[in-house]
């Protein structure tokens, strides 16, 4: 049998930014501005800041005006929950999204409630996970969807085809609100017939061989083996963790065990060059969404 085929998110990613700059340019054409996303980042947390300055640069490929809030680590909940109504405010500001993980004392839950629906450009508020589950999941154009599950799709969407999903079997490990759960619906949305696996789940091994579609996002390294894969499935790994090697270099790995399931899969998504590109070119697709509609444009 022959390797599984690799899936380029870098490539998608390129692809879609192509895309969106020229629906940013049509945008400052017609409203004299370009689209504009504010990241805040509290703290000095190194990789989400080597994280949001790739944010910068890639808003900056795609024509989007993407400006950092740096906060220092000490701003409290309330300086905080000011600085997001200030933004929700603003008439240039059509995206907010606050990097996370927040130092102590801050409630994220409490964050993401108050950034307005309208510029919540991670789909995290209750408004917009509400309308993605509310069997609106089939139609994109207009919705502000997590970003990562969202990248997932469109990488299933051109490895498959949008018709090569109809059908097929999905099995999701891990149901977290930011992956897990999001994908489930957009799956749905996308007529597969889904199954979501967790830390309780029975075999979880046995679980994962039926699925011809898999999505792996539980943060364990290499978890999934390659004798959990089903021969020819398509893999998504959306997990990126730092191991230690012998020599005490470290190493990025996903949760699946690329070199085993390019033995078994029929496509599969490295690690890094996989999701974590989809990821951030989403970010900026859901800027431009939330930009038109605010001006009441497409």
């Amino acid at each position: 049998m022959s390797q599984a085929r690799i899936i380029d998110g870098k490539a998608a990613a390129a692809r879609l930014r192509d895309r969106l700059r020229e629906r940013s340019e049509r945008f400052k054409g017609r409203h004299g501005r370009p689209p504009g996303l504010r990241v805040i980042i509290v703290g000095d947390h190194p990789a989400s800041r080597a994280y949001v300055r790739t944010k910068e640069r890639m808003a900056e490929q795609a024509g989007i005006d993407g400006d950092l809030v740096e906060l220092p680590e000490a701003t409290s909940e309330v300086s905080l929950l000011r600085e997001i109504e200030a933004l929700n405010v603003a008439p240039e500001v059509d995206g907010i999204l606050v990097q996370l993980p927040l130092p102590g004392g801050i409630d994220p839950v409490r964050v993401i409630e108050a950034i307005s629906p309208a510029k919540d450009v991670d789909g995290f508020h209750p408004t917009n996970v509400g309308r993605l589950f509310s069997g609106r999941g089939r139609v994109y154009d207009d919705l502000l969807v997590p970003c990562t599950p969202l990248g997932c799709l469109i990488l299933l969407q051109e490895t498959l085809g949008e018709a090569g999903l109809r059908g097929l079997e999905a099995v999701v490990v891990g149901r977290s609100n930011i992956v897990g759960k999001p994908m489930v619906a957009l799956l749905l949305g996308a007529d597969c017939t889904v199954t979501i696996g967790h830390s309780r789940s029975r075999d979880l091994p046995a679980l994962c061989r039926r699925a011809e579609v898999l999505v792996a996002a539980v943060g364990r390294p290499e978890m999934v083996r390659g004798d959990w894969l089903r021969s020819g499935a398509t893999v998504i790994d959306v997990g990126i963790n730092r191991v230690q090697e012998e020599d005490g270099k470290g190493r990025l790995v996903g949760d699946v065990a690329f070199a085993e399931a390019r033995e078994v899969a029929g496509a599969v998504t490295p690690v890094p060059g996989g999701v974590g590109p989809m990821t951030v070119a989403c970010l900026l697709r859901n800027t431009l969404i939330a930009a038109e509609a605010r001006a009441g444009t497409a």
